[in-house]
C-alpha cells in the first residue's frame, strides 16, 4: 500500500527490452533499507524491485502494464515520481493506494500560478462517476486533491513543495498520466449504484 505522499523523483538510467519483460533500472532518490522483493510505486505503479546496487534499482515490468500506463513512455534520463510502500506506524499524510492504475489522463491545459501551477486533465468518461470537486485522486502516484470539474475536464492546483519532489513541474500539453482512484470511493459508488437499481 502506498500514501500518494511522494518521497522524490527518481530517473530512468536503464531500459532493457526482452520478449517477456522490459527491465527498468532507476536511481531512486533514496534506496536505503530496500531489499529485493519489495515494492517502490514509480509514476504511482506498484512494482517489485528485483535487484539494488546503491540507489540504482531495477524493476521488471510485463507489456500490460507498460500499455496501461505511461511507464511505457519513458526513455532513459526521463524522471518519476517515487514512493516507497507503506510501513506499520507510518503516518497516513495522503490517502490510501495500492498502485494498480485503473486509465490514464490527458493534459489539456497548463497555467502557471507564481511558484505554484494549475493544470487541467481530460479524463477517461468510465472514471468520471468517482471525480468529484474537493475529493481526492492518485495522478502518477501523487494523492492530489480535484479542483473544479467540468463534464470530463478536471482542475488541479499545485503548491511550489508538490512541484519540487514531483516531475509534475515538466508537464506539456498532451502529456499523459496515470490515474488511481482509491478502493473506498470506488466501493461507496458500487455501493449507490446497487441501492439506486434495487429502488428502481
Amino acid at each position: 500500500m502506498f500514501t500518494g505522499i511522494v518521497q522524490g523523483k527518481g530517473k530512468l538510467i536503464g531500459l532493457e527490452k526482452g520478449q517477456e519483460v522490459q527491465t527498468l533500472t532507476v536511481q531512486l532518490p533514496d534506496a536505503t533499507g530496500l531489499e529485493r522483493g519489495a515494492s517502490v510505486a514509480l509514476n504511482g505503479v506498484c512494482l517489485t524491485a528485483t535487484d539494488i546496487a546503491g540507489n540504482h534499482v531495477a524493476f521488471d515490468v510485463i507489456p500490460e502494464t507498460l500499455e496501461r500506463t505511461v511507464l511505457g513512455h519513458l526513455n532513459v534520463g526521463d524522471e518519476m515520481n517515487v514512493e516507497r510502500s507503506l510501513k506499520m506506524g507510518d503516518e497516513l499524510g495522503g490517502h490510501l493506494l495500492s498502485g494498480h492504475i485503473m486509465d490514464k489522463a490527458t493534459v489539456v491545459e497548463v497555467t502557471k500560478k507564481g511558484e505554484g501551477m494549475d493544470f487541467k486533465l481530460k479524463a477517461p468518461s468510465s472514471l468520471m462517476k468517482y471525480i468529484h470537486e474537493k475529493g481526492y485522486i492518485g495522478l502518477n502516484g501523487a494523492s492530489l486533491t480535484i479542483g473544479e470539474v467540468k463534464e470530463d475536464i478536471l482542475s488541479i492546483h499545485l503548491i511550489p513543495e508538490t512541484l519540487r519532489l514531483t516531475t509534475f513541474g515538466a508537464l506539456s500539453m498532451g502529456d499523459e498520466i496515470n490515474v488511481e482512484i482509491d478502493s473506498m470511493t470506488q466501493t461507496i459508488v458500487a455501493t449507490v449504484e446497487r441501492m439506486m437499481k434495487q429502488e428502481m
